[in-house]
């Protein structure tokens, strides 16, 4: 069985009038999805290889999602972050001891936690920010012109798929 797969748009998806002459009849323009997938991940490995300030991955996407919530329940952390509440207390503790994150108790229940982000915190964010920032502005360098204007055109619709949800999950 093969891992490839093309996907293709109707073109009233895609805002087309419709296929130029000659042209497949109802099919919009095909997208090769293993090859987005790939140049995607390595992409991403390559704005990942910098310091990441001692931090994993999932420590980093929870850092991050503290600094973007605000104070935030343990709880809710691990709910945002599709953790187990065993991880989060592995991963909160490792925040905390690199300074990272400060964990105050919830005054309106002794038995939870509310965790806030420290300065030293979103410094490290900051950092990493800017260097995955140099890292892919060199990489755009290699583009000519015409690609750097295709992929401020293709912009809101890769913000699109990272902000959508699949069917799958949504239960449909």
């Amino acid at each position: 069985m093969s891992t490839e797969s093309v996907v293709t748009a109707a073109p009233d998806e895609v805002g087309d009038p419709g296929p130029a002459p000659g042209a497949g009849h109802g099919d919009g323009p095909a997208v090769d999805v293993t090859r987005l997938r790939v140049a995607l991940a390595r992409l991403s490995r390559r704005l990942r290889k910098h310091e990441l300030a001692g931090l994993t991955p999932t420590q980093l996407a929870a850092l991050a999602t503290v600094e973007r919530s605000g104070p935030m329940r343990l709880g809710d952390l691990a709910a945002a972050e599709g953790i187990a509440p065993s991880t989060l207390t592995r991963l909160v503790t490792a925040l905390e001891d690199s300074g990272y994150v400060r964990r105050y108790a919830d005054p309106s229940d002794a038995r939870a936690s509310t965790l806030t982000i420290t300065p030293r915190g979103h410094e490290a964010l900051e950092r990493i920010r800017t260097e995955s920032t140099l890292v892919l502005t060199a990489s755009l360098r290699i583009l000519t012109p015409a690609q750097r204007s295709a992929l401020a055109e293709a912009l809101p619709v890769l913000e699109q798929l990272a902000e959508a949800e699949p069917a799958e999950a949504r239960g449909r």
